[in-house]
C-alpha cells in the first residue's frame, strides 16, 4: 500500500499530522505536485514534480495508484478516478471518498462550481481549524488500522 498525496492544495497544517502517522508506522508515501514542497528526508517518503499544466499531478497520481492505495485530495474528479480503480480516498477534512458516495459528491461539486461560475456563491471552502484537524487524524487512523 501506498500513500498518495495531491500535494497542490494539501494544507500544510496536516502535513505534519500525515508525517507523523506515515514515519511511525514506515508507510511508503508520494507527494506529487507541480512545484517542489519540503518533506523528510526518508528513503519511504518521496516528492515527484508533475509534469507542468492543468491537473498534469492529479493526472499522475489517477494513473498510478493501485487499488488498495489511500489517496488524498480534495479534488472530487480525481477522487471519482481513483475510486474507480479500487484505491481508497480521503478527503482533507475526513471524508472518505467511497463508491457508495463518489458520484453524489461529483454531483455536489458540479452544481455548486455552476453557482459560482454564475456568480450566484462566492468564495470558497472555510480554512482547516482544530475540527477538521481531528477529523482528519481520526479518519487517517482508522483507515491506516484498518489497511496495514
Amino acid at each position: 500500500m501506498t500513500i498518495f498525496v495531491d500535494a497542490d492544495a494539501f494544507p500544510n497544517v496536516l502535513k505534519d499530522i500525515l508525517l507523523r502517522f506515515v514515519l511511525k508506522r514506515g508507510i511508503r508515501t508520494r507527494f506529487i505536485a507541480n512545484k517542489k514542497i519540503s518533506i523528510p528526508d526518508v528513503a519511504f517518503i518521496s516528492m515527484e514534480i508533475a509534469p507542468q499544466g492543468v491537473d498534469e499531478a492529479d493526472h499522475l497520481i489517477a494513473f498510478t495508484c493501485n487499488a488498495k492505495d489511500i489517496v488524498i485530495t480534495a479534488d472530487i474528479p480525481l477522487a471519482d478516478r481513483i475510486v474507480s480503480k479500487g484505491a481508497i480516498g480521503l478527503d482533507p477534512r475526513g471524508t472518505l471518498y467511497t463508491p457508495e458516495n463518489i458520484k453524489g459528491l461529483l454531483a455536489m461539486r458540479n452544481l455548486m462550481q455552476e453557482l459560482r461560475d454564475g456568480g450566484e456563491i462566492t468564495g470558497g471552502p472555510s480554512a482547516i481549524g482544530e475540527k477538521e484537524k481531528r477529523a482528519f487524524a481520526d479518519a487517517l487512523n482508522a483507515l491506516l488500522q484498518k489497511c496495514v
